[in-house]
């Protein structure tokens, strides 16, 4: 890549302002490889650029986002579609400022909350992050459960530890390129649904109109929908994993490249954008296709409540027929070993940061024993909540309306930090982030309030 210049183009909404320039670096050196590299070798580095924000947006359709996004279909048909369109920018405004702080500080969301802000404010954010992630690896492990156990009749009960230690193995054992390389080829999975969308024979008129017409929130459940969506979408546990993982990306090109200049931080911020959008697009369209997906099938088919692993595989019959529940299965088994290690990861990373831990993926149990069994923790926690016998198709539902009324206020303190000069530097938010960032905080915030009065 040529030499660029880091300010960035006139004209450019999502333009860094301010003109002082900081950059907090902490980094441990990582081998690097030299600079020349054959043809292969280049277009390799092309596919790794695609890292923490593709890994990111497709973790973000984890069991519970399928759940999530089917059963708004299922309930609402093509009523909901809207809300991809709508959650697309503000999720691209989220995560890029998110992957800003962790490449312009070198540094995880709960590790500059420990340097420049309050201990109350770094653990009241630690602690919104804790019980929604905690919700939502019980709720995907217990997904996975029952869709393991609906292909072959073993209690999922069974499943449900044999997932978690198989999730923990890949954690501890697996080197961080390794996994990163497997969580990649697993958002494989997730197309099946756009090839199903296209096989199910929608209406084109009535897709138009779903997509572009918002269905009314007074109707029965439309709010309690619009939160879950919301929450599984923009999700919190995704906030503290964009950062930490740009934190690491950026430590990792920095030993490798040996460049400590603007131009070099503007360079990483350009690729972190492309990175951040490719993620993001690929998460909404795919939230676009499972619920235009379920809405030509089940809703179709007059299925409006999702109860069971195998209501929810009828989805997929107009790609797979008889083999549905294969196909579901493999596609909730392989989000979900997507999902979970994020979900684990991202609350070890934060408490990690927040105590001053040593921390890091790519780092082996001895130098980072507190981090990994913060991971380990984690996850017990949340095999042991799959054991009180709630529907785990419902729970995944569930656990993402709890992001949804969790989020708000952690989108505010991102938002915070990114407009924070002394963490930033010239690298603070430009116009248009703020914006979208502000439209996302008021949009959840509203909606969460509004549901819960509606409760009261």
């Amino acid at each position: 890549m040529s030499d660029l210049d880091d300010a960035p183009p006139a004209g450019d909404p999502l333009a860094p302002s301010g003109d002082s320039d900081h950059r907090d670096r902490r980094a441990s050196p990582r081998p690097g490889r030299g600079h020349r590299q054959s043809f292969a070798a280049r277009v390799g580095s092309i596919g790794r650029s695609f890292g923490p924000g593709l890994i990111t947006g497709a973790a973000d359709d984890d069991p519970s986002g399928i759940s999530t996004y089917s059963q708004a279909g299922a309930a609402f048909g093509y009523g909901m579609l809207w809300t991809a369109i709508v959650t697309w920018p503000l999720m691209i405004a989220l995560q890029l400022m998110c992957a800003r702080i962790g490449t312009v500080a070198q540094a995880g969301l709960a590790s500059v909350l420990r340097d420049h802000y309050s201990r109350r404010l770094l653990w009241f954010a630690c602690s919104l992050l804790l019980v929604a992630n905690t919700v939502n690896i019980a709720a995907d492990l217990g997904g996975m459960g029952a869709a393991a156990a609906m292909l072959t009749g073993v209690p999922s009960g069974l499943y449900v530890p044999a997932f978690a230690a198989l999730v923990l193995g890949l954690l501890v054992f697996a080197s961080y390129a390794i996994m990163t390389r497997l969580l990649k080829w697993l958002t494989l999975s997730l197309f099946a649904y756009v090839i199903a969308a296209f096989l199910s024979h929608p209406q084109l008129a009535d897709i138009v109109r779903g997509t572009l017409l918002p269905r009314s929130l007074a109707e029965k459940g439309a709010l309690l929908t619009l939160v879950a969506i919301l929450g599984t979408t923009i999700s919190p546990y995704l906030f503290f994993w964009q950062a930490a993982q740009n934190a690491e990306e950026d430590e990792y090109l920095h030993v490798q490249h040996g460049e400590h200049s603007p131009r070099a931080i503007g360079r990483e911020l350009r690729t972190v954008r492309i990175d951040v959008v490719a993620g993001m697009t690929l998460s909404n369209g795919i939230m676009y296709f499972i619920i235009l997906t379920a809405g030509a099938t089940l809703h179709r088919a007059g299925l409006t409540t999702i109860e069971t692993a195998q209501q929810a595989a009828q989805a997929l019959r107009p790609i797979s027929g008889p083999l549905a529940s294969v196909l579901f299965t493999a596609g909730i088994i392989g989000t979900g070993m997507l999902g979970v290690p994020v979900l684990a990861g991202s609350a070890a990373y934060a408490v990690a940061e927040a105590l001053g831990w040593a921390r890091g993926m790519d780092l082996r149990v001895r130098a980072a024993p507190h981090f990994y069994a913060l991971i380990g923790i984690a996850t017990v926690i949340g095999t042991i909540l799959d054991f009180t016998h709630l529907n785990p198709i419902r729970m995944l539902f569930w656990s993402a309306v709890i992001n949804g009324l969790l989020a708000p206020p952690l989108i505010v303190i991102v938002i915070l930090v990114c407009n924070n000069a002394t963490v930033m530097g010239r690298y603070r938010n430009g116009w248009a982030l703020n914006l979208f960032g502000g439209v996302a905080a008021v949009a959840m915030g509203a909606a969460a309030i509004a549901l819960v009065v509606s409760w009261l």
